[in-house]
């Protein structure tokens, strides 16, 4: 079974931001770069599944591109499982490979995906812009994401959560620390704040 046959990348669903940001370092990725990320997000978990192996040969050179990136995938509007890379490390075609396949199986927050479920599964990718200091007044929410280090102990946030949970700045802040195992004063407290941006695109979550 294929993964065009698994699902069908609902193409109304995919969203860029409104302008390029100064620090996204490589452009913006285009609507057919988009549409292949979702559908080799399916096609590797369903590998794993069926435990066989893919190309990670990037078809395109902004894939082969090194970019951070998260994989967040749902199940039934309900968020299953998200893995990522905070740094750019690998290509992006094999770090979404990569994490989509370990945001089903190794996320020890959920159970793993099943054959059941996998063509139920709705994919959301966020491909983050290279990191940098801020202050923690320059952060803008619904446009940041957050990553907080302090003691060797390090969270991330995604700039969709804030707004997701209607977090203000300082609540944001706060429960980045949270991620971290940090108290939540923590960054006021010697924290490193770093920052991203992110082009987020996906499927639209099925209600049950």
């Amino acid at each position: 079974m294929s993964a065009s046959n698994r699902s069908t990348i609902r193409t109304s669903q995919i969203a860029s931001p409104e302008s390029p940001d100064p620090n996204l370092g490589a452009d913006l990725l285009s609507v057919n770069d988009q549409r292949t990320l979702l559908r080799l997000a399916h096609e590797s978990i369903l590998s794993g599944l069926e435990q066989r192996e893919i190309s990670l040969e990037p078809p395109s050179a902004s894939l082969a591109e090194a970019r951070g990136v998260f994989t967040s995938l749902y199940l039934g509007g309900q968020l299953r499982g998200c893995v990522g890379y905070v740094r750019p490390e690998v290509s992006l075609y094999r770090a979404v490979a990569e994490s989509a396949r370990a945001a089903a199986f190794a996320d020890t927050r959920f159970s793993p995906v099943t054959k059941e479920d996998a063509p139920q599964i709705c994919v959301e990718l966020s491909v983050l812009s290279p990191l940098h200091p801020i202050a923690p007044h320059e952060i803008e929410v619904g446009r940041h994401g957050l990553l907080i280090t302090m003691n060797g102990y390090r969270g991330l946030l995604l700039p969709q959560v804030a707004v997701e949970h209607g977090w203000d700045r300082t609540t944001f802040l706060e429960q980045t620390c949270r991620k971290a195992g940090l108290p939540l004063n923590a960054w006021h407290e010697g924290a490193a704040i770093e920052a991203f941006t992110a082009q987020v695109f996906g499927e639209k979550n099925n209600a049950g």
